[in-house]
């Protein structure tokens, strides 16, 4: 059985570019599972689809095949057949991805795949529960976080360098109702997971996390 690192924490943390450097510094697969929600939501705005209720859900669930492949040890996530990685970034898509996440069709859907891809490889997966659904197993569970002006200043500054406008204020509010919606959600709220180690990086660098946590991976190994 290969070792799992699950690294969970609300939007904004740097969860996917602190797994991403462990996860190359470790030889290990990453897993993006955002991602992946980040494909549905897709999915659904390319589509025009708004009605979320069981059966509609059902029958895109069986329209959609997502599957991941790795270039360079890279993730890429191809839906139906088309690389969309590129698509899966924007506010849009984002925010919609905190709604169909909620839903337990798509969540069962992509909880398998997750769970496949884990399989016999090392891996690095971040998301909002895998250490307390996905990879309930996992041999090193970390909770990274920050406080909400430096999650927000962090998405501000990222926006900025790709030339996209944008308000920290309204960046903000957007975060805190992720936060709000993600912890609170009836079907696997975010939390810390009993046996996860919280890293809050608001005065880390990026370097500093991926050190700590690849200090507490030997640590566990030895």
């Amino acid at each position: 059985m290969g070792y799992k690192i699950a690294i969970d924490g609300p939007a904004g943390a740097g969860k996917s570019t602190i797994a991403k450097m462990i996860a190359e510094k470790l030889d290990f697969i990453y897993v993006d599972t955002g991602a992946m929600y980040r494909a549905v939501a897709y999915f659904f705005i390319h589509n025009g689809i708004e009605n979320l209720d069981g059966a509609n859900v059902k029958l895109m669930c069986a329209q959609m095949d997502i599957r991941i492949s790795y270039e360079e040890g890279n993730q890429n996530v191809i839906l139906n057949g088309k690389n969309v990685t590129g698509y899966l970034r924007s506010e849009e898509v984002g925010k919609m991805a905190s709604i169909v996440a909620v839903n337990r069709e798509i969540r069962e859907k992509l909880i398998d795949l997750q769970r496949y891809i884990s399989g016999e490889e090392d891996v690095v997966m971040d998301g909002r529960d895998i250490g307390t659904q996905v990879l309930p197993d996992a041999q090193l569970k970390i909770y990274l976080t920050a406080s909400i002006d430096v999650r927000a200043r962090r998405r501000f500054e990222e926006l900025e360098e790709k030339g996209v406008s944008a308000n920290i204020e309204d960046i903000k509010a957007d975060i805190e109702t992720r936060d709000k919606n993600d912890m609170n959600r009836e079907i696997a709220p975010l939390c810390q997971a009993e046996d996860a180690i919280l890293v809050d990086t608001s005065e880390m660098t990026i370097d500093e996390v991926v050190a700590k946590i690849i200090s507490l991976y030997k640590g566990n190994c030895s």
